[in-house]
Order: C-alpha cells, then sequence, then structure tokens
C-alpha cells in the first residue's frame, strides 16, 4: 500500500500515531451533534433547519458544513407524502343516503361500500378503487389505473358482478366523488342491478369503512 501511494513506511507509521488534529477534532464532535439533532426531528429536518436547531443550543456551524456532514452520515430528510384530493364533488344531489352509517348486511350481495385511493410508485401516482361487500367485508371488486376517470370505479363495479350475485335491490354507497356522482356511473350501475347511495359531502364517517 505503501509503494502504490508513494509513501515511505515510516512515514506512514508516524501519520498512523498522530493524534487528530483540532479540525478533525471538532468536525467529529459536530458530527455526533449533527446526527442527535436529525435524530430529534424524528429524520424529518434537512440540513437547514439542523443547523438552525443546532444554533438555538449554542453551535456555531455553517449550513455548508452541516450539509457536507449529514451527506457523510447518510442522513437524509424525510418529507411527509403530498396530499392527493380523490373527493372532488359533482354538480347535482346525487342519490340519498341508504345506508345510514349502517355497515351490516343481512346476506352476501345485499349492500356494498366502495371509494378511491392512492398509491405512490416508482412510476408515479396510480389510483384504486374499490367494492366491499358489507356482509363478509370482502373487496369483491377493484381497479388500478393512472387516472381518476369514471371508467376507474366503473371497473371495479364490473368485477364485482363478476365475482359475487347481486340480490334485488342491493346498494352501492359512496362518498359524493365526481366519478360516483357521473350520469355514466348512474347508467352503470343500473346496468348491473345495483342502487346508488352516497353520504354527505365533506363527512367521512359517512363512508367510514370503505375510507
Amino acid at each position: 500500500m505503501c509503494r502504490w501511494s508513494g509513501v515511505s513506511r515510516s512515514g506512514y507509521y508516524e501519520w498512523l500515531d498522530r493524534p487528530a488534529s483540532a479540525t478533525a477534532s471538532r468536525r467529529f464532535w459536530l458530527a455526533v451533534q449533527v446526527a442527535k439533532s436529525f435524530k430529534r426531528s424524528n429524520g424529518i429536518y434537512g440540513y437547514r433547519k439542523v443547523q438552525a436547531d443546532l444554533a438555538l443550543r449554542g453551535v456555531e456551524v455553517g449550513t455548508e458544513l452541516v450539509r457536507s456532514l449529514m451527506a457523510t452520515l447518510g442522513l437524509v430528510s424525510c418529507h411527509p407524502r403530498p396530499w392527493r384530493i380523490t373527493t372532488i364533488p359533482g354538480p347535482g344531489d346525487g342519490p340519498i343516503d341508504l345506508v345510514k352509517r349502517d355497515f351490516t348486511a343481512k346476506q352476501p350481495g345485499e349492500r356494498f361500500v366502495g371509494d378511491i385511493t392512492y398509491v405512490p410508485t416508482w412510476e408515479g401516482w396510480v389510483y384504486v378503487a374499490t367494492v366491499i361487500d358489507l356482509f363478509t367485508k370482502e373487496v369483491v371488486g377493484w381497479s388500478i389505473a393512472d387516472h381518476m376517470r369514471t371508467d376507474l370505479v366503473c371497473d371495479a363495479i364490473s368485477m364485482a358482478a363478476r365475482n359475487r350475485m347481486f340480490v334485488s335491490g342491493a346498494v352501492f354507497h359512496s362518498d359524493r366523488g365526481c366519478q360516483y356522482t357521473s350520469e355514466q356511473f348512474a347508467t352503470h350501475l343500473e346496468g348491473v342491478g345495483l342502487t346508488g347511495s352516497m353520504g354527505r359531502i365533506g363527512v367521512c364517517w359517512d363512508n367510514a369503512l370503505a375510507e
């Protein structure tokens, strides 16, 4: 190794036994303080907030040095996921609430609830629509797409129709998102023999089981 780096053996051992410099010692101490500050923030703070936190505690250090130390330590701030709005009310009043927060059923295929959620992936956001049988609490229909058009919820209903026999007068309950209040969805429900039901605007408890 000494031959490769062009250093004499005596020079290497002299460097190995040499005490750490004041700069190296301070950098090590600062690295410990940065790690503690980052841990106190539950991994949320970036280098600017870590520097501000250390300043409040009487530790004088520049933001660039904090950024360098965090990179060396592999500390990366964690940001909350951006909020995605999936419930956008459509025009008109829509169907009335036939469930009234009673998320039970007397038999399979009698009452259903559904909703749309979103999932982050390496390829971007994808949206998932579900249909849940209130008797078995089983997801009998679902659909995944990179959009939130009405086709997404219609496809979930179509899968539910293939997987479960609907009884006469069966009800599908949802929130008042524009997909569920659309004429296309109402026609699709009627085509498979389901009656639409919706909770109130902005009241998530009216569809709590699907939420």
